[in-house]
């Protein structure tokens, strides 16, 4: 069960930390902060830099906590909260990722929630230096990661704006 958990951990959170470097420095052939914000305009979020630096940097910090397997559960909250944006705002109605849908966001949010709830396991930092995030912690992020969803998804008014898969792909999930 470690090993499989390390497995998940290490080959997910790197896509995730990737995608959100990707975001955020245009790493990889990536779209860079100005793009993402530029596609977060478009479906709506404002003040768009702002949500583009938070779900960049949600995907990217938590991708690293993720892979690390240090202070769960705040990489899987930090992934669950970015691709849930990015499946009901950004890449709904669509379910293919290869038509701009949410097939992908949504393997990796169902990944994270999975490791977050059965923990990091064994073989991870968490385990072998011996520390815990307090339940209490964890709640109160899981709490402001589901306000932040709520407040996105209230103050971003409009539907996205669908130019092409290949676009949505470099701004969102």
């Amino acid at each position: 069960m470690d090993l499989a958990l390390l497995v998940l951990r290490v080959v997910v959170g790197l896509l995730i930390v990737s995608h959100g470097a990707m975001k955020l420095f245009g790493a990889f052939g990536g779209p860079g902060l100005d793009a993402t914000s530029g596609g977060l305009h478009s479906a709506g979020f404002r003040p768009a830099r702002l949500w583009a630096l938070m779900g960049s940097a949600a995907e990217l910090i938590g991708g690293v906590l993720f892979v690390l397997g240090l202070l769960s559960p705040l990489g899987p909250v930090a992934i669950v909260a970015a691709m849930l944006i990015a499946v009901t705002k950004i890449h709904w109605p669509k379910v293919w990722a290869t038509q701009g849908g949410f097939e992908y966001a949504l393997v990796m949010l169902t990944i994270a929630l999975a490791v977050g709830i059965a923990g990091p396991g064994a073989l991870s930092l968490d385990a072998w230096l011996g520390i815990s995030v307090p339940p209490a912690v964890s709640l109160v992020v899981i709490i402001l990661a589901a306000l932040g969803y709520l407040v996105g998804m209230a103050t971003s008014a409009a539907k996205p704006t669908s130019s092409s898969p290949k676009a949505e792909e470099q701004h969102a999930g």
